[in-house]
């Protein structure tokens, strides 16, 4: 299954059997049918929180899906420190976590570190294992991009101070502890919340 963000709304992707305890609409996609239509009409209408698409094949409507929306993917990290605290940063008057673009040959994975290091400035960090990727769309110069994250779980045993990149519009990076992430998950991204709270 699929969960694409539309800001703090969602369309799922998936086959019947996942559908079944959804409460809202559930449109059946039929190969070759568009869905231009129907993503552009949830988009728009603000009332509908969630809508659930299915299909025989979810790698055929997964592919049609992107191909509706200028397909970008970037890489980041929730990375923690010895003490356990998590690098939040600040950007945008939302609390974020450090990502960003994958560049022209890097992996995934260089992108995620180089994002955190250029967003955070901080270095020497290790990858622990990969988390789930996110997905969420916004518009950008009459474009719909659908962005998908890929995320990693880092640590950092340094002792440097964290640095914001300014010219990203970050205007503040700090570790915060587990007890401490109230304030953060009240005012992030829901597509953010998912990483904070996975295990």
């Amino acid at each position: 299954m699929y969960k694409v963000f539309f800001k703090d709304r969602i369309i799922f992707l998936g086959d019947k059997s996942e559908s079944v305890n959804f409460e809202g609409m559930v449109y059946a996609w039929i190969e070759d049918q568009s869905l231009e239509g129907l993503i552009l009409e949830f988009d728009e209408d603000e009332s509908k929180e969630a809508i659930f698409i299915v299909a025989e094949d979810l790698d055929l409507l997964f592919q049609h899906f992107v191909s509706c929306f200028k397909y970008i993917e970037a890489a980041g990290g929730k990375v923690f420190n010895p003490n356990q605290q998590i690098l939040a940063i600040y950007r945008l008057e939302k609390w974020d976590l450090p990502k960003g673009k994958v560049e022209k040959g890097e992996s995934v994975r260089e992108a995620a570190v180089r994002e955190v290091e250029e967003e955070c400035g901080v270095t020497d960090l290790k990858i622990e294992k990969e988390l789930n990727s996110t997905y969420h769309t916004y518009w950008m110069k009459d474009k719909h991009i659908l962005k998908r994250t890929y995320w990693y779980q880092m640590s950092y045993s340094g002792s440097e101070t964290p640095v914001p990149q300014t010219e990203e519009d970050i205007q503040e990076v700090k570790w915060l502890s587990p007890d401490k992430l109230d304030e953060f998950k009240a005012n992030t991204y829901a597509s953010i919340l998912e990483v904070v709270n996975e295990k």
